[in-house]
């Protein structure tokens, strides 16, 4: 049986403006030209132009009816704009259309396939032997089995072959420039990389028995094991057969004449120090210069002097009003954009004055985004959008504000430092160090408690991983 009731709740909604304006806040400045030119696609009533301010703008006359048309155009502003267009759009048209030439190099396939030529192959065979190149990776390692191959050409072909003749050819494509090319492991890219080099050389022979009888010692940089596995009492010889093999090619398809995209970091902000004094400066492509539509404002003008019962015009009308609340709700989006960055990058600024004035990593303050929050009075949320995707530029590099937030380290003296100037000292451990000992995480603990850090040795093994710094025993040198 049915029952009515009723309930009382109290709930939280971000009106379409607020919306609006999350959307356009985390987005980088890189894409923000692509977002504008996607909003002035999809509504008439919005123009790219110099905003013209007048006494008598019908725009201002439905400030107070936003409420009213909100809920018509929710859905509107709600639209997901996850996809952006990434190339011609956003251009400035003042600025001159140069377009750069490109290298058109051939691809690592059709360097090999042209090698292919050289072989003399009948038909049959070089059918094989494209099959077999257009199995090898982008890094030049075949790591499909021969076996997959050969069902490969039986059905896709329907050529008959078996592993012992693809393998014969895949000696032979082995044989290829860039050296290396088509192995099926990095044992055997070493090996066929070693057997160019000259035969008669002691080191070279050293080196190829290294990888033939020892690789797994060699890859754990345990030496001692490999001088007393192959008798090798001169250590000169061995350190100059391991310099040899840390020279080869670990990656030989990355040699071929590709055309690579090349991505440029384009700063959100700039910071120029000029006599001490920090000036911060918004990238002018973060200011784009928007207005209203003049054609759709005298639209709504032209309504108040005609019927008014007309229904097809109260349609048309209701768009427009739709269209130009949309562009007024955009346009104030991106001023409120403008202004959170410079507040948000001006709060770092002065909580991290003094790195900012030399570029010392050690200068840097420990700081978290509830600092940052509190100093300009905005939710942790909103400058976590803002650190997440935004880069400034300085007079010593450009940098993700993400890189100003560290965690606090405790010193001897009680006083906090952070995390970064930690791990600057522990980079800096690492790199005095004598490479024929390297120190391990515990006497790495033991140093920097010495300098007054009271790190455990957990967190050094945490930092010299964020750092990208391999265990001692795989740091050691002959």
């Amino acid at each position: 049986m049915q029952k009515l009731s009723l309930t009382q709740s109290l709930q939280q909604k971000l009106s379409p403006q607020q919306i609006q304006f999350i959307k356009l806040l985390q987005v980088p400045t890189a894409e923000l030209e692509a977002r504008v030119e996607e909003e002035l696609e999809v509504n008439p009533a919005l123009e790219e132009g110099k905003e013209e301010k007048e006494a008598d703008d019908p725009a201002e006359e439905y400030d107070e009816e936003y409420d009213d048309v909100a809920e018509g155009i929710e859905d509107y502003l709600q639209d997901d704009y996850a996809g952006y267009k990434m190339q011609g759009d956003g251009r400035n048209p003042d600025e001159e259309d140069k377009e750069s030439p490109i290298s058109m190099g051939k691809t690592l396939h059709e360097h090999l396939i042209s090698q292919l030529g050289y072989l003399k192959l009948d038909e049959r065979q070089e059918v094989l032997g494209r099959q077999l190149i257009g199995s090898i990776d982008s890094d030049g390692y075949i790591r499909r089995e021969l076996e997959a191959i050969v069902n490969d050409l039986a059905f896709s072909q329907g050529v008959e072959t078996d592993e012992e003749e693809l393998e014969a050819l895949l000696y032979k494509i082995q044989n290829f420039e860039p050296a290396g090319i088509g192995a099926r492991s990095l044992q055997e890219c070493l090996s066929i990389q070693l057997e160019r080099k000259d035969s008669d050389s002691e080191v070279v022979q050293i080196a190829q028995r290294i990888i033939d009888n020892c690789f797994n010692e060699f890859s754990k940089k345990h030496y001692d094991k490999i001088s007393k596995k192959l008798g090798i009492e001169n250590e000169d010889l061995l350190r100059e057969a391991i310099y040899l093999i840390t020279k080869l090619n670990p990656k030989p398809g990355g040699t071929g004449d590709e055309m690579v995209k090349t991505q440029y970091i384009i700063p959100d902000f700039i910071l120029v120090n000029n006599d001490d004094k920090l000036e911060l400066s918004l990238n002018s492509r973060n200011a784009p210069q928007l207005k209203v539509s003049r054609s759709y404002s005298e639209m709504l003008q032209a309504y108040d002097k005609s019927n008014k019962k007309d229904k097809k015009l109260k349609e048309t009308v209701s768009f427009i009003k739709q269209k130009l609340d949309s562009a007024k709700w955009f346009i104030d989006a991106i001023r409120q954009r403008q202004q959170t960055l410079l507040n948000t990058m001006q709060a770092i600024i002065d909580f991290q004055y003094e790195y900012f004035l030399e570029g010392d990593e050690s200068k840097l303050k420990p700081m978290i985004l509830k600092d940052i929050a509190d100093r300009i009075g905005m939710d942790i949320s909103t400058i976590s959008r803002v650190a997440s995707s935004k880069t400034v530029q300085t007079e010593f590099g450009v940098f993700p504000l993400k890189y100003f937030f560290s965690e606090g380290i405790s010193t001897d003296s009680g006083e906090d430092v952070s995390s970064r100037e930690v791990k600057s000292k522990l980079k800096g451990f690492i790199e005095a160090e004598d490479k024929s000992k390297p120190l391990s995480d515990e006497k790495l603990e033991k140093a920097l408690k010495e300098c007054g850090y009271n790190i455990a040795r957990r967190t050094v093994a945490k930092y010299r991983e964020q750092l990208n710094i391999p265990v001692a025993r795989l740091r050691k040198e002959l």
